[in-house]
């Protein structure tokens, strides 16, 4: 079996340097899609570097998202197909705001290794701190296709109830024709964000946009307009990436209010709301 669940998680923890600075930060913020109207105040906060703060979901590309999840799957007990693997999820939980600089030891490993039936699931974890402590721990739950079968556990359920009533909030974000190529400079290369031909070979019509793209993008919307443009009120998000955008696509942004969190849900309008992001839940204080 080319997952073996027991050596993967015995496996050494991998550490590493990150750093960054307000030039990664501002790359970042554009690339998804901050800036817009450009003299906003409230957009200068995400482009401008002396009004800057760091949106939480940063947190994925930092240090260009190093030790990332191409890293991870070349550990111990780990030998997979990279056509076979799809991101199915993303939850980031800060310790504290994130500085607009900075240099930290990113270590991930493998916390979980889980057997869907058609499917193995491994949960890759990088835990990252500073001089100062603990700044956040990002968890990309990866599927594999195919590899699973052989009588693991299967993990918890990641499904929520669905939310009762209307959104409190709606909003539209329009996705540029060149948004893709905007977010893949701060690190994720893929060329199947950018490539027709690669897209074509992987099954889809022309390049698709990042998921953690479209993840940065709604937390932007919910921290904008529920949250009062307060970045550090954001203590955790997690969603499930259960369809593809297109760029030149809108994203469609629904928000319904909970004690203590925004419960969200993405559609693609021009395809009739299909899911984009699905059990969505930003915790806040």
């Amino acid at each position: 079996m080319p997952i073996d669940a027991a050596k993967a998680l015995a496996a050494e923890p991998r550490s590493g340097e990150i750093t960054w600075d307000r030039k990664d930060v501002q790359l970042y913020h554009l690339g998804i899609g901050a800036g817009i109207p450009a003299t906003d105040p409230d957009e200068l906060r995400y482009t401008l570097e002396s009004r800057l703060h760091v949106l939480p979901s940063f947190a994925t590309v930092a240090g260009n998202g190093s030790p990332g999840v191409i890293s991870g799957l070349s550990m111990p007990g780990v030998d997979v197909d990279l056509a076979k693997v799809l991101h199915g999820g993303q939850t980031i939980e800060l310790h504290r705001p994130i500085p607009v600089a900075g240099t930290a030891t990113a270590t991930g490993r493998i916390a979980a290794v889980y057997d869907k039936g058609k499917a193995a699931v491994l949960v890759m974890r990088t835990e990252v701190a500073d001089a100062e402590g603990p700044l956040w721990t990002n968890d990309a739950q990866i599927f594999v296709r195919g590899e699973g079968g052989w009588g693991g556990d299967r993990g918890p359920s990641t499904r929520l109830e669905a939310p009762s009533g209307e959104p409190d909030r709606t909003v539209e974000r329009p996705i540029r024709e060149d948004q893709a190529l905007l977010y893949r400079l701060s690190g994720d290369w893929n060329p199947l964000h950018a490539d027709p031909e690669f897209a074509k070979l992987a099954g889809f019509e022309r390049p698709i946009l990042h998921g953690l793209c479209t993840y940065g993008m709604t937390l932007k919307a919910v921290v904008d307009t529920l949250l009062g443009g307060d970045v550090g009120r954001v203590r955790s998000y997690a969603t499930r990436f259960a369809g593809v955008v297109f760029p030149g696509e809108t994203l469609r942004i629904r928000m319904w209010r909970t004690p203590g969190s925004v419960r969200v849900a993405v559609g693609a309008v021009e395809r009739d709301d299909a899911p984009v992001l699905a059990d969505t839940i930003v915790e806040h204080s």
